[in-house]
């Protein structure tokens, strides 16, 4: 069983953590190592399996970027972090767990999102839906320190029951898909257990950060042909975010955000992300023949 982080006792975060960002194009993902020095501690967050959907294939070409890129900066790995399941592409965490000796960690609240999943894709008995597929699982206002990363988790539901952020030194703020670039806006509600209402209080919550605190974010859509970006700030959020800068009350917020969610399609990968990440991106478990197969459930989304 899969056993919560203890918090440590964390000492003073003077120190700017070092990001390096890794774009996977066909998603729109952004993939993060984050650590203190070169020759030092750190963490990944939000991996990427690269996955051909028409030919069920997988590849870890961008993981690799990412092995690589740690090897260069002679980094110990301790955490492959997730800020939920995500539903538009497969994690990498159990290829870099095995290449870095780390462990992979998510919200506490996964259960929830196993749970209706585990009855959405009718999956084996076996499959238990209390998030000790994971190595750790994180609490709201959990602290934890890697090297000389002391990382602060602040629940932030609304895009799924189990969304979490992750802050660094108290100076980067890893939100996952609960917050996009300003031009973009914010995440969809619509997938069983989000919540527009959570979605507002949850940014509400993370933008009373102070206004120089860096977000980055796990996806961009660029308009206008700008270029892909994936670091912006709270004081920027609050006075650009086209779908909640301040002035925008949660009534307006939610109305906008139901409506909007109401005109979109699903994400093309969803089906084979969420049964592989709510599994902390391990494959279902093969047949007697040694083959592996995801479900497609008709109708059910």
């Amino acid at each position: 069983m899969t056993q919560a982080v203890k918090p440590q006792a964390l000492k003073p975060h003077a120190l700017k953590p070092k990001v390096k960002a890794f774009l996977e194009k066909d998603s729109e993902t952004f993939s993060y190592v984050v650590y203190d020095q070169v020759g030092g501690h750190g963490v990944i967050i939000d991996s990427v399996l690269n996955f051909d959907y028409a030919a069920g294939r997988t590849s870890t070409e961008l993981a690799q970027q990412q092995l690589d890129f740690v090897r260069e900066q002679k980094l110990t790995i301790d955490w492959v972090l997730e800020t939920h399941a995500h539903a538009d592409h497969l994690s990498a965490a159990p290829f870099l767990r095995d290449q870095l000796n780390a462990k992979i960690g998510i919200g506490d609240q996964i259960t929830q999102v196993q749970s209706i999943f585990r009855e959405v894709f009718a999956l084996e008995p076996e499959f238990n839906a209390d998030g000790s597929q994971f190595d750790g699982l994180f609490a709201d206002e959990q602290q934890f320190s890697v090297g000389q990363l002391q990382i602060r988790v602040l629940h932030s539901p609304g895009h799924t029951p189990a969304d979490l952020a992750y802050l660094v030194n108290e100076q980067a703020l890893f939100v996952g898909d609960t917050l996009f670039m300003p031009d973009v806006g914010t995440a969809r509600c619509d997938f069983p257990g989000g919540s527009s209402q959570q979605l507002y209080q949850s940014i509400k919550r993370l933008l009373a950060l102070p206004a120089g605190t860096e977000i980055y974010v796990c996806h961009d859509y660029p308009k206008d042909d700008r270029q892909h970006e994936y670091r912006t700030t709270v004081a920027k959020q609050k006075a650009e975010n086209i779908h909640v800068h301040d002035g925008i009350d949660e009534q307006s917020f939610v109305a906008m955000r139901d409506k909007r969610d109401a005109t979109l399609g699903m994400p093309r990968l969803i089906l084979p992300a969420i049964q592989v990440n709510i599994r902390a991106g391990e494959m279902p478990p093969a047949d007697v023949q040694g083959n592996t197969f995801l479900k497609i459930p008709i109708n059910k989304l």
